[in-house]
């Protein structure tokens, strides 16, 4: 791996990382500081523009919780797959998992990392998830 890519993909871990940590902790705010605004979800078949920070709604993981018994997710697959100084692409798989540990899903998803600022966060994401 060329340093460029190393230093890419160590800080685009690093913020899927706390996405991930910030999702099963159910802090928006958290998940907030990962993403780059205005972001982008395209899931179940619908786009959704979330225009600023606070505008991420929860009612996805109310809604996981009471009708699958959600409780927390975990990656299984972070691939970088595609790259520049300022964008990655991501190829993702995640499982959601409910309180008995059992399975609910895999997923697979696409993200899209932007660096503004300095910062690597996520800008969009694609997933083939509720």
């Amino acid at each position: 791996m060329t340093d460029q890519r190393q230093q890419i993909h160590s800080a685009c871990m690093e913020t899927l990382d706390k996405f991930m940590a910030a999702l099963n902790a159910y802090d928006a705010a958290a998940m907030d500081a990962t993403m780059h605004f205005p972001h982008l979800r395209f899931a179940g078949g619908k786009m959704k523009i979330y225009e600023t920070a606070g505008s991420n709604p929860m009612d996805l993981f109310n809604k996981l919780r009471l009708e699958d018994n959600w409780k927390y997710s975990r990656w299984e697959q972070r691939e970088l797959i595609q790259f520049n100084e300022n964008k990655a692409h991501y190829a993702l798989s995640y499982t959601r998992y409910r309180a008995d540990g059992s399975v609910i899903g895999v997923y697979e998803s696409l993200y899209i990392m932007t660096r503004a600022d300095g910062d690597w966060r996520i800008q969009a994401r694609s997933s083939f998830g509720p």
